[in-house]
């Protein structure tokens, strides 16, 4: 750590340097997971619909949930939801309208909701110069909710650079086809160009993980 910050205080992208360097010192072949459960694509948590209550507005899901358009699904605690800056009071009144309460602020821009039946729901305001773009090209999940795309969650969960993140990303992109690839290869180049040699490792050290994953056969 004394190398990427000598004061010990390190920024996201210093953080997401020392653990990718870690991690490609560290990185074996095969996940432990079979290729066919890593293809699953699921909607089995449930989560509140606001399809209606947001009607009117451009909005998609993100974070943790967003995910399991492209992986595996997995636990997590809340929901996040992603809307322009410009549309964050109309977006909070239209949940205020439907039940749902702001609990706090976040740590960037956007507050904590909480739904009538005690669901917490993330809204993010954003003003990403990608935004517009991410926004017109969504993708669905199983449960027909509005996702953001490949290309935009991975330059979302770059910039925020916790461990969680990365290890979604090795996942995302460690298992994502060619063409998804390119795309994510064409954003980054065009948003983050500074983050190119990055999002390189990660999908190395996520293809490598990949390699030699046993099937579902090796276990019977």
């Amino acid at each position: 750590v004394a190398d990427i910050a000598p004061d010990g205080d390190l920024t996201a992208r210093q953080k997401r340097h020392f653990l990718i360097r870690m991690a490609l010192r560290r990185v074996k072949p095969g996940t432990g997971s079979a290729p066919e459960f890593m293809k699953e694509r699921t909607a089995m948590q449930p989560w509140p619909d606001l399809r209606e209550v947001l009607r009117g507005i451009d909005w998609v899901i993100v974070g943790g949930v967003a995910t399991r358009v492209y992986m595996p699904e997995r636990l997590t605690k809340d929901l996040d939801i992603l809307v322009r800056a410009e549309d964050r009071e109309k977006a909070i009144e239209k949940l205020k309208q439907a039940g749902y309460h702001i609990i706090s602020k976040l740590a960037v821009p956007g507050y904590q909701m909480r739904s009538p039946e005690g669901v917490d729901v993330d809204v993010l305001f954003g003003d990403y110069r990608w935004l517009d773009e991410a926004l017109s090209h969504q993708e669905q999940d199983s449960a027909g909710y509005p996702v953001i795309g490949l290309p935009y969650l991975a330059m979302m969960k770059m910039e925020a650079s916790r461990g969680r993140d990365l290890s979604d990303l090795y996942i995302l992109l460690g298992w994502a086809e060619d063409d998804e690839l390119d795309h994510v290869r064409e954003a980054v180049g065009k948003y983050m160009p500074e983050e190119i040699e990055d999002i390189e490792s990660v999908i190395f050290i996520g293809q490598h993980e990949r390699k030699k994953s046993p099937k579902w056969d090796d276990f019977e």
